[in-house]
């Protein structure tokens, strides 16, 4: 106790710091230790509640206050050992009598006040003591539960190590005592990993509180900044508060004093007064009378605004009725020109008057839609004289027959787009379309067809997909500057295939077009990027569809590069075709497989296949499907490659099987073969063909029948390399010899001369 603290200050005084009970705590005599470290918190307990000037009242006594003697507690030098005039306890029972008698002495503990000092404390005193006497005993409680909690750990490793010395001693050999060592080994391991991960944890936990630390500094700074504005703005309102008080003075001893500011009499003020009175009361009244008229001019305005919607919504409904009896319309005309067509055939030449109706008949229905669109005001069809891709909707044949077929396959486009609301699903699922990314539900949207506002988006990033690991910034103009220093070999022949492009579409056809230039300028930088090819007939087409969709002349040339060095074979569009040939052999065996009956019919009649579907693998299908339905094959060819070229090739031949098996005669196969794939105007139906009918369709059989055929080929040129090298030696050696009876050219020079 320091020198110079009495009375209260020395009862207030903190005590000695009281050592932990758990140190210096021996396992192997844990009993003892926990006896001996109960022995020394009771007693130092006890010295702190004498040291406070509590005393304790021992309820085993007669009644009057007691000193209760300090317990003796066992010499620290020997631990373990009792009093010699003590019976030795055993551990157990040691400590549960320690913590009864304890528990007891607590409970029994209540403060006695000297009677000097109770005339003199009053009961708020009394109310006080106690209160710190139940903060002090619930501070004990917990920790006395704190140490039970600590002596259980304790309890349990001295368990585990007993357990594990027992195990290493009833080990019968070395073998064994060393597997357990090994075991722990491994256990001490464990732990120094899980240390390390703990230190790993609290290292991140440590970052992480210092990021927090310098956030919350941060927001500090922010919060005293924005203290400071408002300090500011409060003071400015401060001041503004001043000024308007101010001013509300000097107005108010205006008011109060007229007659030292107001040089007018007091009659010219009154008047002047009831003057600003009056146009004020009629300001009122003609403010009021403005919020009557609004008011009722908002009522009919709300009214004329629900006949609107009223009438717009039966407008609506009765425009979409006028478009499915249209559609209706339509195509129940088209069924009436197919009968018509199909009694013209079967009639032939029998009888001449019934041919004359029929004519006349077919005549009057060609006719009927221009007479028809002259008197309807009101277009509900989307389909006109072009498409939305610039394309002629009604090709111009010379035939008559011909004529007629286009006129069918157009009534039956425009019912399909008139029930265009059969599309709206798809629309919708486009829309909630996100961003794009490789997966099947995309691969599904794609075959069944892109929305028309949303395909130039589609078409970039497919294209994009393909090149781009050529793409490089300024690659295109690089090229266009190269082309305009020297001219490129093949630019004589782009210059006559443009005028070729297209001829049924305006913006290729139209003087003032500038679609004409920007495939010029496409298909001369295709031409410097890939000299292997050049230019080759038909890529003037795939350029020309892709300017159509995607608009922009350098977006139209990677989708060109695309298509040709990243899709479709290398040597597809070089100068023997070997590529294209031998797709043309892969479609044959193809179509043997999955229609055989109309692989025999064409057989039977002689009918070469690769004369009609060559073209429509070099190009696309470009020239021979409705923009429609050869945009749909686009949409699905850009991302799955060629395999949907096959796919589409085989449901034509399925589309119209029935239509050819009817025709026996091989001129009428070839002219109808001509221009049947015009007459598809179910994009849907043939869709499933492709995709579904045609099923299985796998890569793998389409690689191997490509590498089978090329093999073949290329033995059959080797041949006809060497045949024509033959023929040249033959030639040579026996030299250009002239038949008796003819004269040579220099012999009839000579006589001219002589």
């Amino acid at each position: 106790m320091p020198t110079g603290l009495v009375g209260v200050a020395a009862a207030l005084h903190p005590g000695t710091p009281i050592p932990s009970a758990l140190q210096n705590i021996s396992l192997k005599h844990l009993g003892t230790e926990i006896q001996n470290t109960m022995y020394n918190i009771c007693g130092n307990k006890q010295a702190q509640g004498i040291g406070h000037g509590l005393p304790v009242e021992d309820s085993s006594q007669s009644g009057g206050p007691q000193r209760e003697e300090q317990p003796s507690s066992p010499d620290p030098s020997a631990p373990g050992k009792e009093p010699a005039d003590s019976p030795k306890p055993t551990p157990k029972s040691s400590l549960t009598a320690n913590l009864i008698q304890k528990a007891k002495r607590q409970s029994n503990t209540f403060p006695l006040f000297p009677e000097g000092l109770t005339r003199h404390r009053t009961s708020q005193e009394k109310v006080v003591a106690l209160e710190q006497q139940v903060l002090m005993l619930t501070k004990d409680l917990k920790s006395q539960k704190e140490l039970v909690k600590i002596l259980h750990k304790a309890l349990e490793a001295a368990q585990q190590e007993k357990r594990a010395s027992s195990a290493y001693l009833m080990a019968a050999g070395d073998k064994d005592r060393l597997e357990l060592v090994r075991h722990k080994v491994r256990q001490i391991a464990e732990l120094s990993r899980q240390v390390e991960a703990l230190e790993q944890e609290r290292a991140s936990l440590a970052q992480t509180a210092s990021l927090w630390e310098q956030q919350a500094q941060e927001l500090q700074q922010q919060v005293q900044e924005l203290q400071q504005q408002v300090q500011l703005l409060m003071d400015k309102n401060q001041v503004k508060q001043q000024i308007i008080c101010k001013l509300c003075d000097k107005v108010t001893q205006d008011f109060m004093n007229p007659s030292s500011h107001s040089p007018l009499p007091p009659d010219a003020a009154s008047r002047d007064f009831l003057s600003q009175q009056e146009k004020m009361e009629q300001l009122k009244d003609d403010m009021e009378a403005y919020r009557t008229q609004n008011r009722f001019l908002n009522s009919e305005i709300h009214q004329v605004t629900k006949i609107w919607r009223k009438v717009a919504e039966k407008e609506k409904a009765l425009l979409m009725k006028c478009a499915y009896l249209q559609a209706k319309s339509c195509q129940v005309e088209s069924k009436y020109l197919a009968g018509l067509r199909r009694l013209q055939e079967a009639m032939g030449d029998e009888a001449s008057k019934c041919s004359e109706l029929l004519r006349q008949l077919i005549q009057e229905a060609l006719q009927w839609e221009a007479s028809e669109s002259a008197a309807d005001s009101v277009r509900l069809s989307p389909i006109s004289e072009y498409d939305e891709y610039g394309f002629l909707t009604v090709p111009d044949y010379e035939v008559e027959d011909l004529k007629l077929l286009a006129k069918i396959q157009v009534l039956e486009v425009r019912s399909h787009h008139l029930l265009a609301h059969e599309e709206r699903p798809l629309r919708e699922r486009w829309a909630a379309l996100g961003e794009l990314a490789p997966s099947t539900e995309l691969k599904q949207l794609l075959r069944a067809g892109v929305p028309r506002e949303h395909r130039p988006r589609v078409w970039r990033w497919l294209v994009h997909l393909r090149v781009q690991h050529l793409q490089v910034p300024g690659h295109y103009q690089k090229l266009l500057s190269r082309g305009q220093a020297c001219e490129h070999p093949a630019a004589r022949q782009i210059e006559l295939d443009l005028n070729r492009t297209f001829p049924n579409n305006k913006h290729f056809t139209c003087p003032t077009s500038n679609f004409p230039d920007k495939l010029r300028r496409v298909l001369l930088a295709f031409s410097w990027q890939n000299p292997t090819i050049g230019y080759c007939q038909g890529l003037n087409r795939l350029a020309a569809i892709a300017l159509l969709i995607l608009e922009e002349e350098e977006s139209a040339f990677w989708c060109l590069v695309a298509i040709v060095e990243t899709i479709l074979p290398s040597d597809y569009y070089s100068k023997t075709l070997t590529a294209s040939q031998v797709d043309q052999r892969v479609l044959q065996d193809l179509l043997s497989e999955k229609m055989p009956r109309l692989m025999a019919h064409l057989g039977q009649h002689h009918v070469d296949l690769s004369l009609i579907t060559f073209n429509w693998f070099l190009v696309v299908f470009a020239d021979s499907l409705i923009s429609d339905i050869l945009l749909r094959v686009w949409d699905a060819f850009l991302y799955e490659g060629t395999k949907v070229v096959f796919r589409y090739a085989l449901a034509i031949f399925k589309y119209n099987e029935e239509e050819i098996l009817r025709l026996q005669d091989g001129l009428e196969i070839y002219q109808y073969l001509r221009f049947f794939t015009k007459t598809i105007g179910n994009s849907r139906k043939l869709m499933s063909i492709a995709f579904n009918d045609m099923n299985p369709f796998r890569m793998k059989q389409l690689q191997q029948l490509r590498t089978a055929h090329r093999e073949r080929l290329e033995a059959e040129l080797r041949e006809l390399e060497r045949l024509k090298a033959e023929y040249l030696e033959t030639q040579a050696f026996r030299g250009r010899a002239v038949p008796e009876g003819c004269g040579s050219e220099d012999e009839g020079e000579g006589e001219v001369e002589a």
